[in-house]
């Protein structure tokens, strides 16, 4: 069942465990107990998350590294115009 132990062993602990920490404390021991191996479980799959995004950022960083070059090769120069600002006149106030 349990590696070596056996449906007898289990019996056992499980009566020193009643004995030990009584009736009433059961569920509560056995709700932190679960919550204990959900955390767990959770943060193994985060773990596993945060590893699987960095690397998706490695790979679009260099991506975006390679791009650029790429882009300035084969872009043709084109000619950049400034469009000025029209001047607009104001009456001088007297004071």
């Amino acid at each position: 069942m349990f590696g070596s132990l056996g449906f007898t062993e289990l019996i056992l602990i499980l009566v020193i465990v009643l004995i030990i920490f009584g009736a009433g404390k059961l569920p509560q021991l056995g709700e932190g107990l679960g919550k204990a191996i959900k955390g767990f479980k959770k943060s193994v799959h985060e773990a596993d998350a945060i590893e699987a995004e960095a690397q998706a950022q490695a790979q679009a960083a260099q991506q975006q590294a390679a791009a650029p070059a790429q882009a300035i090769t084969a872009a043709p120069a084109q000619a950049m115009t400034v469009e000025q600002p029209a001047v607009v006149a104001q009456p001088a106030t007297r004071a």
